[in-house]
């Protein structure tokens, strides 16, 4: 595997994507007809003051109209850590909120060209995303102890770290806990010194990528996980993704796989934003079902 990354990691990600409280006992049907008005919501402000950007610290909420007391998932784009936009996932929060899921879908500080942005700054960001969401979204009829955090390629090793360094989370006067679930797709969780598409994000320092590494901080003290992947994927992220949740499997945390058929790198995303019937999108719902008292609304 580790020969295969420099050459695969740079295809992967070269261009921007498209408390746990008590379970109820019976769990709802997971069948996605949506049927609600959509309220959106756009360039929120989640982080001001020092080292913000005004462009970057911003993110959009997607709201099903008339509906209390959702559950609510943070959206978290890939792009390498060096591109991509929120921008770009209007249909995917949309399409969750007529669902009845409220959306949160977060731009965050890239390391793009001539940029001095590098780890921690994007891992950071996303966890003042979090605290924003969890201090507001009551406000907006979300419920703050059912936040499940989402992500791809990029934005899936960064929720996976967001969900198993707490480091972050405490900065900001929370825990895990306070993550309800994490559904992480085509994800890297194991950051590689000295391959090219990591140097500018994380730069070369061995200790510096080890504690980048979702992989390295799995104590079993963790939500649950759904770390999806597709069969045409890049091969590391298959890798990757089976080892990350074996590790967690190990230290008895809730974790699945699924390898989505016909999908790669972009389409397993593109799919996910556009078709509330892909078996991927299905498999978030049922996740989300699973984890929450969150019921498909009837279609009218």
């Amino acid at each position: 595997m580790t020969r295969l990354l420099p050459a695969l990691v740079p295809l992967a990600f070269a261009f921007p994507s498209l408390s746990h409280a008590e379970e109820p006992k019976t769990k709802p049907p997971a069948v996605a007809d949506g049927h609600y008005e959509v309220d959106v919501l756009k360039d929120l402000t989640y982080r001001d003051g020092k080292n913000s950007d005004p462009v970057r610290n911003k993110l959009d909420l997607y709201l099903p109209k008339g509906a209390r007391d959702f559950p609510v998932m943070m959206f978290v784009h890939g792009g390498a850590w060096m591109s991509g936009n929120k921008e770009l996932y209007g249909s995917l929060g949309k399409q969750f909120a007529a669902n009845g899921i409220g959306t949160a879908v977060i731009n965050y500080r890239l390391s793009g060209k001539d940029s001095t942005v590098k780890h921690p700054d994007h891992i950071q960001d996303v966890a003042k995303a979090f605290a924003w969401v969890h201090t507001n979204i009551a406000k907006y009829g979300g419920r703050a102890d059912r936040i499940f955090i989402s992500g791809h390629s990029a934005g899936a090793h960064l929720v996976a770290l967001l969900a198993t360094d707490d480091t972050y989370l405490k900065a900001e006067k929370l825990s895990l806990n306070d993550i309800h679930g994490v559904m992480a797709l085509s994800g890297v969780y194991t950051i590689v010194p000295l391959v090219p598409i990591f140097t500018r994000p994380f730069g070369k320092d061995e200790e510096v990528c080890k504690a980048a590494s979702p992989i390295n901080h799995v104590t079993g003290k963790h939500p649950p996980f759904l770390i999806a992947y597709g069969d045409l994927d890049f091969p590391f992220c298959d890798k990757m993704s089976d080892q990350f949740c074996s590790k967690l499997k190990k230290c008895k945390c809730e974790a699945d796989t699924m390898k989505v058929s016909d999908r790669n790198h972009l389409t397993i995303i593109y799919k996910v934003a556009t078709d509330e019937k892909d078996v991927c999108t299905k498999g978030m719902y049922e996740f989300i079902a699973k984890h929450s008292e969150w019921k498909a609304p009837v279609k009218k």
